[in-house]
C-alpha cells in the first residue's frame, strides 16, 4: 500500500507513546502469583497475541471468579504504583509527533483503563497533538478484535484507506487489519520477537524512523 496517501494516524498507545508493557506484565505477573498461580513472560506474550487473559491459568489452579477477581484489583493498583513510579518514556515520541501534527490528523487507540490513560497523562503532552482518544470503555471488544479501530474511524468520519494505524503487538495488528487498515508495526523491546508481524505494511525499530517512511 502507498504509505504516503493516509491523512490520518490512529496511534496504539502502551508500548508505542510510553514504555508500559513491561510494567502491566510485572504487575500482573505479581498479583497472580498471591494467589498462587505464576506465569512467564513467554506465557503472557502469547496470551497478549490471542487477545485473551490469564483466567483460564487461574481456573487450571481451581481459583474462582472471585479470586480472579481479587487478583486484577491487585493488578490495578500495583500498576497504577509502576505508571507513578517507574520510567515509561519512549526516546523520540514528543518530536515525532510534532512532526507529523502537520501532516496528518491523529488520535489514540488503546485497550488501556481510562483511569490508567488519564493517570499516565497527567504531567506529558502527547494529547496535545491527538484529536481523540478512545480506551478501552469507548467500544464492545477489545483488540484483536475490529471494534477499536471501527470506532475510531467512526469518529472521524473516514474510511479505513484514508488512515494508518501504528502498533507494537500482534494482537493490535490484528485488530487493525480486521478493520481494513494498514498497519505499522514500531518493535517494543518488550515482546522480543515473540509476536508475528508478518500482515504489517513495514516493520520499523524506532518510532523516529516513521516520519522518513512516510515521506517526510
Amino acid at each position: 500500500m502507498d504509505l504516503r496517501r493516509p491523512g490520518y494516524i490512529l496511534w496504539d498507545h502502551d508500548g508505542v507513546l510510553v514504555d508500559t508493557e513491561r510494567w502491566f506484565f510485572q504487575a500482573t505477573a505479581k498479583a497472580l502469583n498471591e494467589i498462587g498461580v505464576n506465569i512467564s513472560r513467554w506465557e503472557y506474550q502469547r496470551l497478549r497475541a490471542e487477545g485473551t487473559t490469564a483466567w483460564p491459568l487461574a481456573r487450571k489452579k481451581g481459583l474462582s471468579r472471585d479470586d480472579y477477581q481479587r487478583h486484577r484489583v491487585i493488578r490495578d493498583a500495583l500498576y497504577q504504583e509502576y505508571l507513578q513510579a517507574k520510567p515509561i518514556e519512549i526516546e523520540g515520541v514528543n518530536d515525532v509527533l510534532a512532526q507529523l501534527s502537520g501532516r496528518y490528523r491523529m488520535a489514540i487507540v488503546t485497550t488501556s483503563k481510562r483511569s490508567d490513560f488519564d493517570l499516565i497523562h497527567q504531567t506529558r503532552s502527547i494529547l496535545d497533538v491527538m484529536a481523540f482518544a478512545l480506551t478501552v470503555e469507548d467500544y464492545p471488544r477489545e483488540k484483536p478484535a475490529a471494534d477499536p479501530y471501527l470506532a475510531a474511524l467512526k469518529k472521524f468520519g473516514i474510511e479505513p484507506a484514508e488512515a494508518l494505524a501504528v502498533e507494537d503487538s500482534e494482537q493490535g495488528l490484528r485488530s487493525a487489519k480486521a478493520a481494513g487498515l494498514g498497519c505499522i508495526v514500531i518493535r517494543n523491546h518488550f515482546f522480543d520477537g515473540n509476536h508475528d508481524f508478518s500482515g504489517a505494511a513495514a516493520v520499523l525499530e524506532s518510532i523516529k524512523a516513521l516520519p522518513e517512511l512516510l515521506g517526510l
